[in-house]
């Protein structure tokens, strides 16, 4: 059974004007795992359903609401047909946790390696590689980016420790 750990990052937050600017994933299946990230032409349907085609699940944050709807509009790709979804924002609910993901994570004591970085900035990050070919730019975001994707696993990995706690 494969997993798969996914976070977006866009050009800004209309469905209408932004564009996906980073897909990073992360699929495990429980010996090994793969981290792979899209970013500008690299995201494309066919890319995505090659990545995705022995994945079992999926799981995000807000992924429901967000991602996976932006991906599909925007790649015209489903990436729920033939899987099942978990959206962590919700059992993170289930357990008293609000907020966003870093306030969630700043709470179960999960750490980052980009500091101080939020989607606000990732926008600017973006849009710095994109008009300057401002590589440190870019390579932020993609640290970000990945952050987010591994720690969708550690914050699985805790719901499912608190699941099991009599």
């Amino acid at each position: 059974m494969k997993k798969a750990y996914l976070d977006i990052e866009t050009s800004g937050l209309s469905w209408d004007y932004a564009s996906i600017t980073v897909i990073g994933i992360l699929i495990t299946d429980g010996e090994s795992s793969q981290q792979v990230q899209l970013y500008g032409d690299m995201i494309t349907d066919v890319a995505l359903d090659e990545l995705f085609a022995d994945v079992d699940t999926i799981y995000t944050f807000n992924g429901a609401r967000f991602d996976l709807p932006f991906i599909r509009r925007a790649v015209g790709v489903n990436l729920l047909k033939g899987r099942k979804h978990h959206d962590l924002m919700y059992s993170c609910r289930k357990h008293g946790l609000t907020g966003g993901l870093k306030k969630i994570e700043k709470v179960l004591g999960i750490s980052r390696d980009v500091e101080g970085c939020d989607g606000l900035m990732a926008v600017r990050l973006w849009w710095d590689y994109f008009n300057d070919g401002d590589e440190q730019a870019l390579d932020t975001l993609l640290r970000y980016n990945m952050d987010d994707v591994k720690n969708l696993k550690v914050l699985e990995e805790k719901l499912q420790e608190m699941d099991d706690m009599p």
